[in-house]
């Protein structure tokens, strides 16, 4: 999370699909798409979810269970789709403080855990911190950073294999008819002279992952129409591209299930929103 020169800097920990009560077609649904997930995890916070788990980071399907809806009112904020972008913090305590001290609105550290069944069949607790920007300067979604204390429970080598080959998160795509404003928050975050100009809007690296911030014509050009737009314009947290080592295994998948996808002008495969839980769900070729 850190330089040497002790600035944070963004790093990718996970992305987050709100599947809000769905959960059981949610995972029907990444299934079908060539995801292994994990077993249905429960947080103390009253939420549920399942991880489609890479080699670095890590896509989280997030919902509750029936009767839970009230325990976690930030779910049903949001409609469904992909509503959370997660960056690594090694020392909570310190991004908060570092937060704090440049002026951007944050939320005071909050921990919680959930159980995990551990390789050995026995029960572990995987616990968490993380530091959340409020809802009122992150519309359609959360930009927060969440710390780990248990990362050998969430990163298990035999949850990482694929059917579809995927391997990592590349792109999180963000809708923004005004691309510079969305991107001022994570310049007040990781310092002036994050964003470099693309087309259609701004960019910024997370480590192995792009983040880009589009205006919703330019998300439509390159994702092939696949992506949802809010009706009154605001932000919104839109597509994912995933990286794989070859486009063979994803193509394979969605053939063999039937799945509509077409082909991106960057390279690539898309699905549409509507076959991966309102996110624009792209396949792209990494080394």
């Amino acid at each position: 999370m850190t330089s040497s020169a002790g600035n944070i800097r963004p790093v990718l920990d996970h992305v987050v699909v709100n599947v809000r009560s769905q959960l059981d077609d949610a995972v029907a649904q990444f299934n079908r798409l060539g995801f292994q997930l994990t077993e249905r995890g429960h947080h103390s916070l009253g939420s549920s979810n399942h991880l489609a788990v890479f080699r670095e980071g890590y896509l989280e399907l997030l919902g509750f269970m029936p009767g839970n809806e009230g325990k976690r009112p930030d779910l049903m904020a949001h409609p469904a789709g992909l509503t959370g972008l997660a960056f690594k913090a090694e020392d909570p305590a310190r991004v908060y403080a570092t937060m704090q001290a440049r002026g951007v609105p944050v939320k005071e550290p909050m921990s919680f855990q959930r159980p995990v069944t551990a390789p050995d069949g026995s029960t572990a607790q995987a616990r968490f911190t993380v530091i959340v920007m409020p809802p009122e300067v992150v519309a359609n979604g959360r930009t927060f950073f969440c710390h780990h204390h248990t990362p050998e429970l969430v990163w298990r080598r035999e949850w990482q294999t694929h059917r579809n080959g995927a391997v990592g998160v590349a792109e999180f795509v963000i809708a923004s008819n005004e691309p510079a404003r969305t991107a001022a928050l994570y310049e007040a975050m990781f310092g002036p002279g994050l964003t470099t100009p693309v087309s259609g809007g701004l960019s910024f690296k997370a480590a192995a992952m792009t983040v880009l911030i589009l205006r919703p014509d330019a998300v439509a050009e390159r994702y092939c129409g696949a992506a949802l737009v809010s009706p009154d314009g605001s932000d919104r947290m839109v597509a994912l591209g995933i990286a794989v080592t070859s486009l063979a295994a994803p193509r394979a998948v969605l053939d063999g299930e039937g799945i509509p996808y077409a082909s991106l002008p960057s390279g690539g495969i898309v699905v549409p929103h509507a076959d991966a839980g309102n996110v624009a769900l792209a396949f792209v070729e990494r080394g």
